[in-house]
């Protein structure tokens, strides 16, 4: 039974999302770290995307919200921990599918040939793009500019240990 429970919370936490970008869950940020149920308790460790991240007070209460509408849950702990670190290589596949969806480029890819990193476009796919300004409206993303297309767009720092 405490697996099931326990499923039933990782399905759960997909429906909370970045206050930020809120077309992306928790689950595919890759900010849960363990989830661990006992008795009617629920324990979930999560990983901030960054030191001093504003939202977290409120991804917490989103977290205890959501998985209190569950059965058999009489109360909930989040604890945002920091090791390990919250790398942006721990966004599923289908997080970085809806960051593209909501105009953010998920974090790049490194090509060790030639030593850099490459930044698609989330709104016409092109590679053709420029680093605006490393600093962006969150300490995990970056402004860059499509040569292309001729859109600013932002974009997921690279894994963020390396910064």
């Amino acid at each position: 039974m405490e697996k099931e429970i326990k499923d039933k919370i990782l399905t759960v936490l997909q429906t909370v999302k970045d206050p930020e970008i809120p077309s992306v869950s928790v689950i595919d940020l890759g900010m849960i770290e363990s989830v661990h149920y006992e008795s009617g308790i629920a324990t979930v460790k999560a990983l901030p995307t960054f030191m001093g991240c504003p939202a977290l007070e409120i991804i917490k209460k989103n977290i205890v919200s959501a998985i209190m509408e569950l059965e058999d849950i009489q109360s909930v702990q989040v604890d945002f921990i920091y090791s390990p670190p919250w790398t942006s290589d721990r966004i599923t596949d289908e997080g970085r599918e809806r960051l593209k969806e909501f105009g953010i480029a998920p974090p790049p890819v490194f090509f060790e040939e030639t030593g850099m990193w490459k930044v698609d476009c989330p709104y016409c796919g092109s590679g053709y793009t420029t680093l605006e300004n490393i600093f962006g409206p969150t300490a995990c993303r970056s402004i860059l500019y499509c040569k292309s297309c001729k859109n600013p767009f932002e974009a997921m720092k690279p894994i963020s240990t390396l910064m």
